[in-house]
C-alpha cells in the first residue's frame, strides 16, 4: 500500500514547474479539440485524459500556490514601476487603504459589467436570444448592487454596512428565482446560450476572468470583517457562478452532439440547481448574519 501511495504522489503531486507545464499542455489541448472540432477519436480521447490529468494536479498543487502567489508578490513590489506608483499619492493611498482599493476594485467590476450589459443585450436583439437579454437584465441588478456598495465604502457604521449587507442577501435571494427560472427553462426546452462564431472564447475569457478575480479577493478578504467587503465578494462570486453556467450552456450547444439529449439537460440542471444552491445558501447566511449582528448592536447601545 505504501509503495502504491508512493507511485501515486510521484505520478500526481508534482513540483511547482511540472505541475504548472502539465496543467498548461493539458488544458491547451483540450481547448484546442474544441476549438477547431477534432473529430478524431484518439485525439479526442488523449484531450480528455490529459484535460483530467490536468485538473488534478492543478488540485494538488494549490499548497504551492500560496508559496508561488507570494514570490510573485514580492517579486511585483521590488519592480521599479510598482515602486514608482507606490511613490505618488493615489499609490501611497490605494496601498494603505482597503477601503480605496475595495471601491477602485467594484468600479473596474462596475465598467466590466456594463460592458457585458450592453454586449449580452446588443447580442440578444441581434440575434432574437430571450436568454441573452434575460441574463442581460440579471447582470443589470447585480451592477446596482455595486453601485449601492461603492456609494459606500467609506461609511464607518458598522450598522449602515449591515443594512447594505442585508440588503445585497435580500436581492441576491430574490434574483435567484429568477435564474431558477431561467434553468427551468434552459432543462425544459434543452437549450441554453448560443454564442455565435469567437463570441464564445470571448466568454470563455470572461467567465475566466470573473472566477479567478472572486476567489483572489475571497482569499485577500477573508480576514477582513467588513460588511461592504463581504458583500462585494459575495456579488463577484455570484457574477462568476453565473458566468460559468452559461459558459457551459453555451459549450453543450457547440461542441455537444444531438444523440444524448439527456446528458445536455442532465449537466445543466446540475449545474444550475448546484449554482441556485449555492446563491440561495450565500444569501440567507448574509440575511441572517446581519440580523444577528443588528441586533446585538441595538442590545449594546441600549
Amino acid at each position: 500500500m505504501d509503495k502504491l501511495l508512493s507511485i501515486l504522489k510521484k505520478i500526481f503531486c508534482l513540483p511547482p514547474l511540472p505541475t504548472l507545464l502539465a496543467a498548461l499542455l493539458g488544458y491547451a489541448l483540450i481547448i484546442i479539440v474544441a476549438a477547431f472540432e477534432i473529430s478524431i477519436s484518439v485525439i479526442q480521447y488523449i484531450a480528455y485524459v490529459s484535460s483530467a490529468y490536468a485538473l488534478v494536479v492543478t488540485i494538488t498543487g494549490f499548497p504551492y500556490l500560496k508559496a508561488l502567489l507570494k514570490r510573485e508578490k514580492q517579486y511585483i513590489n521590488a519592480h521599479p514601476i510598482v515602486k514608482g506608483f507606490r511613490s505618488t499619492k493615489l499609490g501611497a493611498k490605494y496601498s494603505a487603504d482597503a477601503r480605496f482599493r475595495t471601491k477602485v476594485s467594484l468600479s473596474i467590476s462596475f465598467i466590466i459589467n456594463l460592458l457585458y450589459i450592453i454586449m449580452k443585450m446588443f447580442s440578444g436583439i441581434y440575434y432574437h436570444s430571450a436568454w441573452f437579454i434575460a441574463l442581460a437584465f440579471y447582470y443589470i441588478l447585480i451592477a446596482v448592487m455595486r453601485l449601492m456598495l461603492m456609494r459606500h465604502v467609506y461609511v464607518c457604521d458598522e450598522a449602515a454596512e449591515l443594512r447594505r449587507y442585508r440588503i445585497c442577501g435580500i436581492m441576491l435571494l430574490l434574483m435567484n428565482q429568477a435564474l431558477a427560472g431561467i434553468v427551468v427553462f434552459m432543462v425544459y426546452q434543452n437549450k441554453g446560450f448560443d454564442y455565435p462564431g469567437l463570441l464564445i472564447y470571448a466568454m470563455a475569457i470572461y467567465s475566466f476572468y470573473t472566477v479567478i478575480t472572486a476567489v483572489v479577493n475571497i482569499v485577500k478578504t477573508r480576514r477582513r470583517k467588513s460588511p461592504i467587503l463581504s458583500a462585494a465578494r459575495a456579488i463577484n462570486l455570484v457574477a462568476a457562478l453565473v458566468s460559468v453556467l452559461s459558459l457551459e450552456t453555451a459549450m453543450l450547444a457547440r461542441f455537444g452532439t444531438d444523440d444524448d439529449p439527456m446528458f445536455r439537460r442532465i449537466m445543466t440542471g446540475a449545474t444550475g440547481g448546484g449554482v441556485c444552491t449555492v446563491v440561495i445558501i450565500m444569501a440567507i447566511y448574509m440575511i441572517v448574519r446581519a440580523n444577528i449582528r443588528l441586533k446585538k448592536l441595538k442590545a449594546d447601545n441600549s
